[in-house]
């Protein structure tokens, strides 16, 4: 069992790398694999809206990590997605990273997956539900904690000092680590998945 962990920050070692390694390590010690992969300092562009991803699942553009992160997800079992607030906002290459792994075409459905954000001060909860509507829209359970998914501070340092967002990370990780393991139990006991129906679109005019 594998948990794909993503630092929208362009900093790999600062307070979003620390609230997920704080999860990372909680995961770990309930015997789950985590890889963290930092992207918020990769040249990612916006998604083209040109629909090749419907033919192969795969974006077309070649830049930096998307398909690599697609790949990824699909081989992990869970998926944390963690930004720093950005004008009450989240990170935009992770925007633009999420906009085009989320548009690839690609079934995440079923994967546990959680938002967490990390900011000086505000901002935290509309950038977790921005986060949250890619998981929303794709069938994926969202993991929940303690608290509101999200630490404080400045840097690395300060967010080892918010000892009650250190805590919702925590119980994050166990509960994600549950939650995969409830899953794989369920499945191994042939519990089978819900039936997707075929996706019904419609607009405002027709």
């Amino acid at each position: 069992m594998k948990v794909l962990l993503i630092n929208g920050s362009p900093h790999p070692n600062g307070t979003t790398f620390a609230s997920l390694n704080e999860i990372a390590n909680t995961l770990n010690n309930e015997g789950i694999e985590t890889e963290i992969i930092t992207v918020g300092n990769k040249k990612i562009s916006g998604c083209m809206a040109c629909r090749g991803c419907t033919k192969t699942g795969k974006c077309v553009q070649t830049d930096d990590v998307v398909n690599e992160i697609i790949e990824k997800i699909n081989d992990a079992d869970g998926l944390v997605v963690g930004s720093p607030v950005y004008y009450a906002s989240i990170n935009g290459t992770l925007k633009c990273l999420l906009d085009r792994v989320f548009y690839s075409k690609t079934s995440f459905a079923f994967k546990p997956a959680c938002a967490v954000a990390c900011a000086r001060r505000a901002g935290t909860t509309a950038t977790l539900d921005i986060i949250n509507k890619y998981f929303l829209i794709s069938n994926m359970p969202i993991v929940s904690s303690c608290y509101w998914n999200m630490v404080h501070g400045s840097n690395a340092e300060d967010t080892k000092k918010d000892e009650e967002g250190l805590q919702t990370m925590r119980t994050l990780g166990k509960n994600m680590a549950w939650l995969i393991k409830s899953i794989k139990v369920a499945k191994d006991n042939g519990v089978k998945t819900p039936q997707l129906e075929d996706k019904i679109k419609t607009n405002f005019i027709k």
